[in-house]
């Protein structure tokens, strides 16, 4: 009994020794979040902080969380080289970039050059590249008969299938331009929610008339029916041949060809509508929505809603080239070492799910992250601030050789006035409206927007002279783009104008030291806020540079639900916006200053409401022109009008960039390539030995237990022997 209750007593010890010998004998760090060889791997890791992308149907998507999943698994017509700035179109799967040929009213073809107005319609012949394959996939699998192996398929037949890796067959065809034509029309199908098909009715022809022909199909069909659009067809969207895709264009919009970069416009096989429109694949969750089939570079191979979601390398994929040109600095970047090389390079791509950021930039900080997020380009701005304020966190970055970019990018921050507002808008007379934009330009100058991106921006950011950001076409930067209104250059500096000049203009406006001529009344201006922010630091900022004008400012913060119905109704006096671009052309922030498309009353995206005949004249001269000289010299004079009307304070164009780890080669950061990944390659064996180097774990507590536990061991030894001792004295004394 004696000898067994010693080994219960002395085993646990020896399990802790042995322990800490294998865990000091082991070369893998004791944290790593990988199975044993996946670091190894040619495997890029990133995460995603909110919930699992939404929509990966392209005619649904319209998240920046769900690009990189869409991007890479649909190939639109066109895509922008990865790059080139400023952005430029070139062929994705189509040969080239077209250029379109233009009808009149009576369908003769007119002459490249005819005017604008004459344009009946555009016609856009595209060539698709030959021999694309889309990605293996169950809606395309036959058996031997050559009858396709799932469709009609039996509800008993999907019994423990959740993903589309649980079906046993795979097949594949070719891209043609029929399937270009089938995604098209089902931008327009009921059963479809799509953000871009009722933009689209006002370009596409004949696309409203198929979208109510479409509705009133579907009325008089069951929903467990499928509607095969390969029976309705409409005039705007056809197939010449296997290989050539016509699109009809009401008048001439040159901007059309940036729309054919978006997924919205990405190929569907009808097979793979037919396939998951049967019984049951709703409820298995097995849609467009959550298994995606396109001819990218990438096919989603595994995904578990709110966890893990992983793209592997397309075997169907071309291999298409590495660009070899970039712009100037790209080479002794480093980036044009992968010249004409085929890509993608990397085999397979894990997004995990990580709820908060610090833990995610902790695992990035070890090595366990390759990008922290791939869509997001607030990471490197926000790390490249945490640099310059803790030499501690500078010191870090660098010996961990982290790759750190910022830049200004395509997108754009204003302070709003309305319009409509008979106080700080256009005004109902001539001498009311220059008042009013005397009023307005002297709070352009009063307002310091250089002081607000050096407090609330941390310096990462670009003052704007007018309403069009970098990396598009007609930004001008400064001195030459300089906002006149409110800057003028002192010995080659561009400096904003004094508060003295803010003030006579404050006084030509009819309210001297801020107070009304008439009335002797203080002038109080309302600024509409979402959220609540009534008391925030910003807000704050913001009543003191209207202070130094004597100006009182008061602020009238609601929910986000009821700012929205003022900005609708027109009843908001000022207010903060911003805008993305959608696609890098003028054009695409030039309408938020276009009179029809205000916002009260079109409900479009001109916030301000602004009206300028001579703006918006301009404005439909300018959509017409392809890209050159005379284009360029209508969008000076367009943003020289709006400098001077000061309908907005350009406010600022916030910083964007991305951080990546040393192994990670190839990363640019765009807000307008969305199929980055394809480009990316990775050193698998850099990462591991980073990894082992940045995560060496800390022995000596564990030695030190081990120590503790040798003691214990020994005093546990010395008296089970005093035991054995008394009894072995018992014995003898009976």
């Amino acid at each position: 009994m004696l000898a067994k209750e010693k080994m219960q007593l002395i085993r646990p010890f020896f399990i802790v020794c042995l322990a800490v010998l294998l865990a000091a004998c082991s070369e893998r760090a004791v944290n790593s979040p990988y199975a044993e060889g996946q670091a190894q791997q040619n495997t890029l890791f990133t995460a995603f902080t909110q919930r699992s992308p939404k929509y990966l149907d392209p005619a649904s998507s319209y998240s920046t969380d769900e690009t990189p999943f869409t991007y890479s698994i649909y190939e639109p017509l066109y895509g922008y080289h990865y790059l080139k700035r400023p952005y430029e179109l070139e062929g994705r799967t189509a040969e080239q970039v077209v250029q379109p040929y233009y009808l009149d009213d009576s369908g003769q073809r007119l002459p490249q050059d005819a005017p604008g107005e004459l344009i009946a319609e555009s016609v856009y012949d595209i060539s698709i590249k030959p021999d694309i394959l889309f990605q293996p996939h169950p809606a395309f699998a036959k058996n031997e008969q050559g009858d396709y192996r799932y469709y009609p398929l039996e509800a008993q037949a999907l019994k423990n299938i959740y993903a589309i890796t649980d079906f046993d067959y795979t097949g594949t065809r070719e891209l043609t331009a029929h399937d270009y034509v089938y995604g098209l029309r089902r931008l327009a199908s009921p059963r479809v929610v799509s953000p871009i098909y009722a933009f689209f009715t006002d370009y596409i022809v004949g696309y409203k008339e198929y979208g109510d022909e479409l509705r009133s199909i579907n009325a008089d069909l069951a929903a467990t029916d499928w509607l095969d659009l390969r029976q309705y067809a409409f005039e705007g969207v056809e197939a010449i041949d296997d290989q050539t895709l016509r699109i009809r264009i009401k008048g001439k919009y040159p901007q059309f060809s940036y729309w054919l970069a978006m997924t919205f416009t990405a190929p569907i096989p009808w097979e793979a509508d037919r396939f998951y429109h049967q019984p049951l694949m709703h409820e298995h969750d097995l849609s467009l929505n959550t298994w995606p089939v396109g001819t990218g570079a990438y096919m989603l191979t595994e995904s578990i809603r709110n966890r893990r979601h992983v793209l592997s390398r397309n075997p169907n994929f071309r291999g298409e080239p590495y660009p070899c040109e970039g712009e100037p600095g790209d080479l002794a970047a480093g980036l044009l070492k992968d010249c004409g090389l085929a890509t993608p390079f990397i085999d397979q791509v894990v997004f995990s799910l990580e709820k908060e950021s610090v833990p995610l930039l902790g695992k990035f900080l070890q090595g366990y992250y390759d990008i922290p997020q791939v869509e997001r380009g607030d990471y490197g701005v926000a790390m490249t601030v945490a640099a310059e304020d803790s030499p501690d966190k500078a010191a870090l970055y660098k010996e961990r050789g982290l790759d750190l970019r910022t830049l200004a990018e395509s997108q754009l921050f204003y302070f709003g006035f309305n319009w409509l507002d008979p106080v700080v808008g256009g005004g109902d007379t001539p001498e009311q409206a220059q008042k009013n934009r005397y009023l307005r330009q002297a709070i352009s100058i009063a307002f310091d927007w250089e002081e607000f991106v050096t407090i609330f921006q941390n310096d990462q950011g670009l003052i704007a002279h007018g309403p069009l950001p970098p990396g598009v076409r007609g930004y001008t930067p400064t001195p030459e783009g300089m906002n006149d209104t409110v800057y003028e250059l002192k010995d080659n500096f561009v400096q904003r104008k004094s508060i003295a000049e803010a003030k006579a203009l404050l006084a030509k406006a009819g309210y001297p030291d801020g107070r009304d001529e008439q009335t002797g009344v203080p002038l109080i201006l309302y600024f509409d806020s979402a959220g609540g922010m009534g008391a925030s630091a910003s807000l704050d900022w913001m009543r003191r540079q209207l202070a130094k004008i004597g100006v009182q400012m008061e602020v009238r913060a609601t929910d986000y639900n009821r700012f929205q119905d003022k900005m609708q109704r027109g009843v908001a006096q000022m207010f903060m916006w911003g805008w993305v671009a959608d696609y890098p052309d003028a054009e695409n922030f030039l309408f938020l200053l276009y009179g029809p498309h205000a916002r009260a009353q079109g409900g479009g995206e001109n916030a301000s409401n602004y009206s300028s005949a001579e703006y918006d004249a301009l404005f439909e001269t300018m959509r017409f022109l392809d890209d050159g000289p005379e284009k360029d010299a209508v969008i000076a004079q367009m943003v020289q009008i709006v400098q001077n009307d000061a309908p907005w304070m350009f406010g600022y164009v916030p910083n964007s960039g991305g951080v990546y780890q040393q192994w990670v080669h190839n990363a640019k950061p765009s807000q307008m390539v969305r199929n980055a990944i394809q480009y990316l390659r990775i050193d698998p064996k850099v990462r591991v030995e980073k990894q082992a180097l940045w995560n060496q774990p800390v022995w000596w507590p564990l030695w030190g237990l081990a120590a503790l536990a040798m003691v214990g061991l020994l005093l546990v030894g010395r008296a089970l022997r005093q035991r054995e001792q008394q009894a072995v004295h018992k014995e003898g004394a009976c």
